[in-house]
């Protein structure tokens, strides 16, 4: 059941995504060769404690971190180590979640390492583009899938990229993963219709390939690879839809 928020749910939502934007440029400015991603990770728990708040992620289904940290062929639920170092060239994704008063708040994004390669560099310019026309097109009565699957989809293929079709985003803000499921290629069943109210996320998970699958790591249970081994990149925001258009909640104020 997608669940309408009331303007007070909204509200608590709103500052725990803006939480969880603050979390985010504050620990992305740490990016650099040579910091493990461990580091990162206790930077990112320090200051969502310090503001009152809770990493969602920690001890989420067993996962054992604050946040995710996602680098190269990763697609997403990285999990931070003090083994794994970045490299010049690297990408890695950083993804957010907190909880604020009980209110959830979902972000992420992805990030180069130094000097990066032209095609990675390209891999995340049209990323983030991707999610930015999806967003754009939201508008309440129109259905989900035309303005999300379809538009990112049809943008990323021109560039012989692949959206990941086994994951995708999801309702979000009374509990971390709620309805609807937000497919991120055009899937033709989809028939939500948007509504003032609802929020979710978009979060489109781009390889640089024309292979969408995934296999996820059966040692930790987590970590979500390209199966041919090519960069994936991703970002997300949390999004209200709103009597005229939407609201991009993940902002820092």
């Amino acid at each position: 059941m997608v669940i309408i928020k009331t303007s007070q749910q909204i509200e608590g939502i709103r500052k725990s995504s803006q939480l969880a934007a603050a979390t985010l440029n504050h620990t992305a400015s740490f990016i650099a060769p040579g910091i493990s991603t461990e580091k990162l990770n206790q930077i990112a728990h320090q200051f969502i404690i310090d503001h009152g708040a809770i990493p969602a992620p920690l001890n989420y289904l067993g996962y054992p971190k604050s946040i995710c940290t996602s680098v190269n062929n990763v697609v997403c639920h990285g999990i931070p180590s003090s083994t794994e170092i970045l490299q010049e060239g690297d990408i890695i994704n950083l993804d957010i979640t907190t909880i604020l008063n009980g209110y959830y708040g979902d972000t992420s994004a992805t990030y180069p390492v130094g000097k990066i390669s032209k095609e990675a560099s390209l891999l995340i310019d049209r990323t983030k583009n991707s999610l930015k026309l999806a967003i754009n097109s939201l508008k309440p009565n129109k259905n989900l899938n035309d303005c999300v699957g379809k538009v990112i989809e049809k943008y990323v293929k021109q560039f012989g990229y692949s959206p990941v079709k086994d994951l995708g985003g999801h309702g979000v803000g009374i509990e971390f993963h709620e309805d609807p499921f937000v497919f991120h290629f055009d899937y033709s069943y989809e028939k939500t219709i948007l509504k003032p109210g609802m929020i979710f996320t978009i979060e489109p998970m781009i390889n640089a390939s024309t292979s969408w699958r995934i296999n996820i790591d059966k040692k930790d249970g987590w970590t979500v690879r390209t199966i041919d081994g090519a960069l994936s990149c991703q970002f997300e925001h949390t999004v209200l839809i709103t009597p005229t258009g939407f609201e991009i909640l993940t902002t820092e104020v």
